[in-house]
């Protein structure tokens, strides 16, 4: 005799209403911390090869891009945060399973690396001078990490379409930040010595729209808000800035500072917006109760199939660096 099955289970929300509580930052501050952050981070790993390879011009460009971007980054990141104070205070511990305290540590030991190698090139000292190359490569080791980890720290929350996408965001942030430093490092470089940062540039883009495009077709439910409203406006705008500029700065680049520059800072304004097209979406998976709902009906048809459960609540993760 089989034993009797009960009813199946049913998830729902109270009325329809979200599950989750959306994400408070406020876009300019945690989407331009994400792009800058990754910026600055790619801008530091060209800064060490232009060096290496007798590149003055692009390693100078690189170095202070990296400078800039950085600065920008941390200020988005003390304004959302409210106070310098409370990122000081995530600095008391180190854990290595939480992308939120890796992330804070490896801004605190990156920082200080860009601001000597980028002030060699502002300041002539001579002991500077001589620390610079340690730190320029000190930074270009660390800056991989600063150009990506933001992809582990929204993904290990609960918002659905960032977690959803953890495994795709890691390849997904690395090509827009390496795209955009080589678009910004080719529209501020002499010819003559920008082919590097022109060929990463191209290449990285390449990689970013396959990238973007397998989380798009990932077959999480959640992925519709990558086509949906604000989030479908910026991440189409993404797609053609990036399209075109890979493709002016790929044909033309090598003939003309003006295409170089145009095409260049077309793969940057990409990079912008497809940070905001992500947390744009991000936010809009943690309106509607089904992107919370449908997996766990499914998962609990097919145990599984499920997902990993996030560490972090929907309300955690970018505020720690």
């Amino acid at each position: 005799m089989s034993p009797r099955r009960g009813p199946e289970e049913e998830f729902t929300s109270y009325y329809g209403r979200p599950i989750l509580k959306a994400p408070t930052w406020e876009p300019l501050d945690i989407a331009g911390y994400l792009f800058a952050g990754g910026l600055a981070g790619a801008s530091s790993a060209l800064a060490a090869g232009a060096e290496l390879t007798g590149r003055p011009a692009l390693a100078r460009s690189t170095r202070l891009t990296a400078l800039g971007a950085i600065g920008v980054s941390l200020a988005a990141l003390v304004h959302d945060l409210g106070r310098p104070a409370r990122f000081v205070n995530m600095l008391r511990v180190a854990k290595p399973t939480s992308p939120m305290s890796m992330g804070s540590w490896l801004l605190a030991a990156y920082s200080p690396l860009v601001g000597l190698a980028a002030g060699a090139e502002l300041v002539s000292l001579p002991m500077l001078r001589r620390v610079a190359p340690i730190a320029g490569r000190g930074a270009a080791v660390l800056g991989a990490g600063v150009a990506t980890y933001t992809a582990a720290l929204i993904g290990d929350t609960a918002v659905p379409t960032w977690h959803d996408g953890h495994r795709h965001l890691p390849f997904v942030f690395a090509g827009s930040a390496a795209a955009s430093a080589g678009g910004v490092a080719s529209a501020l470089t002499p010819l003559a010595q920008s082919g590097p940062a022109r060929r990463v540039a191209v290449g990285a883009a390449v990689a970013e729209l396959a990238a973007t495009t397998a989380m798009e077709r990932s077959g999480h439910l959640s992925t519709q808000t990558l086509r949906e409203g604000r989030a479908h406006t910026l991440m189409a705008s993404a797609k053609v800035l990036t399209g075109v500029g890979a493709g002016v700065l790929g044909a033309l680049g090598g003939r003309s500072r003006v295409a170089a520059a145009a095409g260049g800072l077309a793969l940057a304004a990409g990079s912008v917006c497809l940070r905001f097209g992500i947390f744009e979406a991000g936010r809009a998976s943690t309106l509607d109760p089904r992107y919370v709902i449908e997996p766990q009906r499914r998962s609990s048809r097919s145990p599984s199939a499920a997902d990993s459960a996030p560490s972090e609540t929907a309300a955690d993760a970018p505020t720690g660096g």
